[in-house]
C-alpha cells in the first residue's frame, strides 16, 4: 500500500490525523501531511477508513502487489486524476 494526500483539496477536518496519527499529520496551516507513505500492514484497514472518511477525498490509497507495482486497475502515484474518477481510491 502506498498513501498520498492532496493538501490543495484538504479541508482541515483533521479526521485522518485522529484516526491514524502515525501516518497523517498537519502542517502549520492545518493541511494534511503524509508521514509514512508505505505504512505497516497492520494499519492498512484504518488508513482505508481514513481515506473513505475524508470529506474532500484528499487521501489516496494505492494498493500494490507483493512486487511493489500498483495492483491491476491502479495508477501510479502522481498520475492525473480526473474529477469524479474514483479509480484508485479506497472503497
Amino acid at each position: 500500500m502506498r498513501v498520498t494526500a492532496n493538501s490543495e483539496t484538504c479541508a482541515v477536518s483533521s479526521l485522518c490525523v485522529y484516526r491514524v496519527p502515525g501516518v497523517f499529520d498537519q502542517d502549520e496551516d492545518g493541511l494534511v501531511l503524509v508521514l509514512d507513505e508505505s505504512p505497516a500492514e497492520a494499519l492498512h484497514e484504518e488508513i482505508r477508513r481514513a481515506a473513505r472518511g475524508c470529506p474532500t477525498k484528499s487521501i489516496r490509497v494505492i494498493e500494490e502487489t507483493a512486487a511493489g507495482a500498483p495492483a491491476a486497475g491502479e495508477r501510479p502515484s502522481g498520475s492525473a486524476v480526473k474529477t469524479g474518477d474514483r479509480a484508485g481510491e479506497a472503497r
